[in-house]
């Protein structure tokens, strides 16, 4: 059974308060089979795990009202077989921990590729360990693209907060900018 066809007809709640991030991994999920709803909040997606069964859920860690990590606890409090990913462009060991302690299947940096969060949220308990890797990863220059897009709106779109935060020159930074993003 492919992928898609795993994953037909299943609710997927996705928790991100990066507006065009949530509603582009929206698209793609439904493309892969499943029915996403968007919450760009912590108090949306308790709402929204409280109101009905979460079958799959992608959160992200970091929300700017508060953790994902009450967002997961409440799906698990209302959803015991939820199957939840954490994202978040600030991993590090002790949130990973934390993230699967609170009920996570697994944890997955930013950006993350459709296709691998698919296979994380359809992997079979008996597989364990990491999913397969994707078909075709995103570029190593798309992945730099994609973290100085991030940065930059949480910067509000300030060219000279996002190069101090990305420890780069401010003018390297709107050349990168200026640019179209590489494919793939």
């Amino acid at each position: 059974m492919s992928e898609s066809q795993e994953a037909a007809g299943k609710k997927l709640l996705i928790v991100d308060d990066d507006e065009r991030f949530a509603e582009r991994l929206a698209r793609a999920m439904e493309r892969r089979g499943f029915v996403p709803v968007v919450a760009n909040s912590v108090v949306d997606g308790i709402r929204l795990a409280k109101s009905e069964h979460q079958e799959y859920a992608v959160v992200d860690l970091r929300l700017q009202d508060g953790s994902g990590l009450d967002v997961v606890k409440a799906i698990h409090e209302y959803s015991a077989d939820a199957r939840v990913v954490v994202l978040t462009g600030y991993g590090n060991i002790a949130t990973a921990v934390a993230a699967v302690k609170v009920g996570a299947l697994d944890y997955l940096p930013k950006p993350a590729d459709p296709d691998q969060v698919a296979a994380t949220l359809l992997q079979s308990s008996e597989e364990g360990g990491m999913p397969p890797p994707p078909e075709l990863p995103m570029t190593a220059d798309r992945v730099r693209w994609e973290h100085i897009q991030r940065v930059y709106e949480q910067c509000d779109r300030n060219v000279s907060e996002t190069a101090r935060r990305l420890r780069m020159h401010r003018r390297t930074l709107q050349r990168i900018l200026a640019k179209y993003a590489p494919h793939a």
